[in-house]
């Protein structure tokens, strides 16, 4: 038996989700821009998905801006926004724990004369509103946050950033991928002008989520050669993939109270168990302001890399905020943001658990943890 401990890198696919796109695949193949039958049913079928998407976050549905995946909408939402402002560099306030596809972005404006401030996170991963609204200028055109960490589930307080943002008629852009379908998200209630978020990480298709850009919020399209998306966008609409993202926010907007108290007991009983099986581990990140799904703990002493590839031998899939450059392993930035020096964040793995998750494959993972655990630090003390 395998068992799955990696939602957060991406979730299986649902069985109507499945379904949901083999019946277009099968009998919707219009292109939803032509005018004839064919092409009808194809556009009748993305707009369905574009309201489903709208009624999770609480936006209308022109807000919703199909793309191929997060790492395009936050690229959309900073090259995008900020490129209009061409010969104007000014300043844009951030984050020192944000996914790659905003840092690099950031570092491409940054090369283009843009002034980025970084603010950092305390030793639990959260942001001091206060800092963000010290960092913000006269010049400052953006703020962008992370809404929820994708290695350490920290949840930032988000309405009380935006909400700061907004007193000062500063856009927000909130990376909420790994947020939404496992927290409640209204954005009617917290004044985000900018949100991303993908399919794939809350069990939708692979390839597929979207920007949401209220109200007339003006961007320069990344995309361009078509009029899709209402001119945003250019491209024939992957109808497939955006019908089983609707799906997906539809049996999130049905579930997620359901999902949020069963994930949460999952990965506390994960917690426990290592508590009490495994001497000299800490868990990553706050214990209180966190996604339901998500544990990072750190094993003193261990290897996390090896730790990871003896679980996955055993059948335990987990996941590293290591990455590998040129044959040496590079610590979380996450964790050094967070004051973890590179050993520590080397010996740290990710668990994040979903769909298919029980108690059987969570003691099925705790069986085997502490051998596993203890042969990891062995290969460092070596």
């Amino acid at each position: 038996m395998r068992v799955y401990l990696d939602h957060n890198a991406t979730s299986p696919l649902r069985d109507e989700v499945v379904e949901a796109m083999i019946r277009v695949l099968r009998g919707i193949h219009g292109n939803p821009s032509s005018a004839h039958e064919e092409g009808r049913a194809a556009r009748a079928a993305v707009d369905r998905a574009r309201a489903a998407v709208a009624a999770l976050i609480g936006v209308q549905s022109d807000d919703v801006l199909f793309t191929a995946g997060a790492t395009e909408a936050n690229n959309t939402a900073l090259l995008g926004l900020l490129g209009r402002c061409s010969g104007a560099a000014g300043h844009l306030v951030t984050s020192a724990a944000e996914h790659p596809s905003v840092e690099a972005p950031l570092e491409a404006l940054e090369r283009a004369g843009w002034r980025v401030t970084r603010v950092g996170v305390d030793s639990e991963g959260l942001l001091d509103p206060a800092q963000i609204e010290a960092a913000i200028e006269p010049e400052t055109a953006l703020v962008s946050i992370l809404w929820a960490n994708n290695e350490t589930g920290v949840l930032q307080p988000m309405e009380r950033i935006a909400t700061l943002a907004r007193e000062r008629g500063i856009p927000i852009h909130a990376d909420a991928t790994q947020a939404v379908g496992k927290i409640p998200i209204d954005l009617r209630e917290i004044p985000v002008d900018l949100l991303s978020l993908s399919a794939h990480k809350f069990n939708g298709p692979k390839g597929v989520g979207c920007l949401i850009a209220r109200g007339d919020l003006a961007f320069e399209s990344i995309l361009r050669g078509g009029p899709q998306e209402r001119g945003r966008r250019g491209g024939t609409e992957n109808v497939a993939a955006i019908v089983g993202l609707g799906v997906a926010c539809d049996l999130a907007q049905r579930e997620l109270p359901d999902r949020m108290r069963d994930y949460a007991g999952l990965r506390d009983r994960l917690w426990e168990g290592i508590q009490a099986k495994i001497p000299g581990v800490r868990r990553n990140g706050s214990a209180d302001r966190v996604l339901p799904n998500t544990l990072n703990v750190e094993f003193d002493g261990a290897a996390g890399e090896l730790l990871l590839q003896a679980l996955d031998v055993e059948g335990i899939a987990v996941s590293s905020g290591a990455a590998c450059h040129s044959g040496s392993i590079e610590p979380s930035r996450v964790l050094i943001a967070m004051g973890r020096s590179p050993e520590e964040a080397r010996g740290s793995l990710r668990f994040s658990v979903g769909c298919g998750n029980d108690t059987e494959q969570i003691d099925c993972a705790l069986s085997l943890l502490p051998d596993r655990v203890a042969s990891a630090r062995q290969a460092v003390s070596a």
